[in-house]
C-alpha cells in the first residue's frame, strides 16, 4: 500500500471511527426487534377486546414475518448498488407510520394491513442493509461485526415485552397507545440511524490490518463469488433449507410464549418475563457466539445449537406452569435462535465473499420471512385444534431436528480463481 494510500486510510478512519456503523446497526436491528419479538404480549387484549382465535391473531405476526423476510432481498440489492443510507431510512418511515396505524384497527383485516404488510415491509427495508455494512468495516472481525450489529434484534424484544406489558396493564392506556408510542419511536430511531450509516471506500482496510494469506495449495488469485453464481451452488440452498427449520420453531415460540404462559396460570409480568429472558438471551447471542465457533468451528457450534433447541422445544410445554422454568427455557431458546443471525450471515460471508453480501444474505433471509409465516400460524392453528400447546412445540422440535441433518451435509463451496 502506497504512503499516499494510507493517508487516506487513516484518514476515513478518523473523520468516520469504525465503531459507528456497529452501533447504527445496533439502533436499526432494535427497532426491528420491537416490530417482531414481542408480539406475544397483545394475544391476550386481542382475543379480550375481539374475540379473535389465536390463529387470527397469529396470522397478523405470520404476514408481517414473511413480508419482513421477502423484501430483505430486494433491500439488499437495493444497499448494494445505491448504499445503505436511503434504504435505511425509507424503510424507518414506512415502519412508523404501519405500526401508528394498527393502533387504530377495529378489525383483523385493518391489522393485517397495517402491522403485517406496512410494518412488516419497512422492517424488512431496514434489517438487512447495517448487516451487510458492518462487515465491511470490521475485515478482522467480521463475524463479531455481524453479532452487533444484530444485537439490537433481541435488546428491541427485551425493551419492548416488559414496555407493552406495562402500558397494556396501566387502565389509562392499553394496548394501543402501544403501537402509537412505540411506533413513533421505532421510526424516528431508524431514521437518524440510516441517516448516518454509510459504506467504506473501495479497498479500505483499518490502519495497521493485512488480509491473511492464502492457504497452501489455493489459487494464487481468487474472487468473491457473484449473486448468481451462490445462488446457483447447492451450499445456499443446503443453508436456506437450514435457515427455515430453525426459524420455524424460533418463531413460533416467540409468537406464542406469552400466550402460552398465560394459558398456563401465569400473571401478566410472568409470562412477559418469558419474554424478556429469551430477548436477553436473543441478544446476547449474537455478539458471543462468534467467540464460541473460534474455539469449536461453526459446523459443530451450528449442530451444537439445534440439537439443544430440539430438546428446549420438547421442554416447553411441561414447565410452562413454573415461571422461572419457562424462563429458563425461554432463555435457551433465545440463545439458540438468536445465534443463528450471526452464524448464517457470516457463513454466507465466509463461503461466497463480501461483494455482494447484501444480495446473498438478502435472498438468504427469505428462508426466515418463510418460516416466519408458517411456525407462527401453524403454531396457534394447532393450539385451536388441540387446546393446548403440546402438539405445536413437538411439530417445533421436529422441524429443527432437520436443521441438524443438513448441517451436517454442508461442506464449504469451492474457490473461484480470478
Amino acid at each position: 500500500m502506497s504512503q499516499q494510500s494510507s493517508a487516506a486510510q487513516a484518514a476515513v478512519a478518523t473523520t468516520f471511527p469504525r465503531w459507528v456503523p456497529l452501533l447504527l446497526g445496533l439502533l436499526s436491528s432494535t427497532t426491528c426487534g420491537m416490530l417482531l419479538y414481542a408480539w406475544s404480549v397483545f394475544i391476550k387484549p386481542l382475543n379480550a377486546e375481539f374475540g379473535w382465535t389465536r390463529a387470527e391473531i397469529a396470522m397478523a405476526f405470520a404476514i408481517c414475518c414473511l413480508v419482513f423476510g421477502l423484501v430483505t432481498f430486494p433491500a439488499g440489492r437495493l444497499s448494494d448498488k445505491y448504499g445503505p443510507k436511503l434504504v435505511v431510512c425509507a424503510g424507518g418511515l414506512i415502519l412508523g407510520i404501519g405500526f401508528v396505524l394498527s393502533g387504530f384497527i377495529t378489525s383483523k383485516y385493518q391489522l393485517y394491513v397495517t402491522y403485517g404488510l406496512i410494518a412488516g415491509f419497512g422492517g424488512g427495508i431496514i434489517y438487512l442493509p447495517p448487516i451487510a455494512t458492518a462487515p465491511k468495516w470490521w475485515p478482522d472481525r467480521r463475524a463479531l461485526a455481524t453479532g452487533f450489529a444484530v444485537v439490537g434484534l433481541g435488546l428491541g424484544s427485551f425493551i419492548m415485552g416488559p414496555l407493552a406489558t406495562a402500558i397494556i396493564q396501566n387502565p389509562s392506556y392499553g394496548w394501543r397507545y402501544v403501537f402509537w408510542y412505540c411506533g413513533t419511536a421505532m421510526g424516528i430511531i431508524a431514521i437518524i440511524a440510516g441517516s448516518l450509516l454509510k459504506v467504506p471506500p473501495k479497498g479500505w482496510l483499518p490502519p495497521g490490518y493485512k488480509p491473511p494469506a492464502a492457504p497452501a495449495g489455493a489459487p494464487k488469485v481468487t474472487r468473491d463469488y457473484t449473486h448468481e453464481e451462490a445462488r446457483n451452488t447447492p451450499q445456499f440452498w443446503l443453508q436456506y433449507l437450514a435457515y427455515f427449520c430453525g426459524s420455524f420453531a424460533g418463531l413460533m415460540v416467540i409468537g406464542h410464549i406469552a400466550g402460552h404462559g398465560r394459558d398456563r396460570g401465569l400473571s401478566p409480568m410472568e409470562a412477559a418475563g418469558a419474554v424478556s429472558a429469551l430477548a436477553f438471551a436473543n441478544a446476547a447471542t449474537r455478539i458471543l457466539s462468534g467467540w464460541f465457533v473460534d474455539k469449536i468451528g461453526i459446523k459443530v457450534y451450528f449442530a451444537t445449537l439445534f440439537v439443544l433447541q430440539t430438546a428446549a422445544m420438547l421442554l416447553l410445554y411441561p414447565v410452562g406452569n413454573n415461571a422461572l422454568m419457562l424462563w429458563v427455557v425461554a432463555a435457551l431458546i433465545g440463545w439458540n435462535y438468536g445465534a443463528m443471525f450471526t452464524l448464517f450471515p457470516a457463513t454466507c460471508l465466509q463461503y461466497f465473499g463480501p461483494t455482494a453480501q447484501g444480495s446473498n444474505y438478502g435472498l438468504l433471509f427469505t428462508a426466515w420471512g418463510f418460516a416466519g409465516f408458517a411456525g407462527p400460524w401453524v403454531g396457534g392453528w394447532l393450539k385451536d385444534v388441540s387446546g393446548a400447546y403440546y402438539i405445536p412445540f413437538i411439530v417445533g422440535a421436529v422441524v429443527v431436528a432437520v436443521s441438524v441433518l443438513v448441517i451436517a451435509m454442508t461442506k464449504p463451496p469451492a474457490k473461484i480463481s480470478a
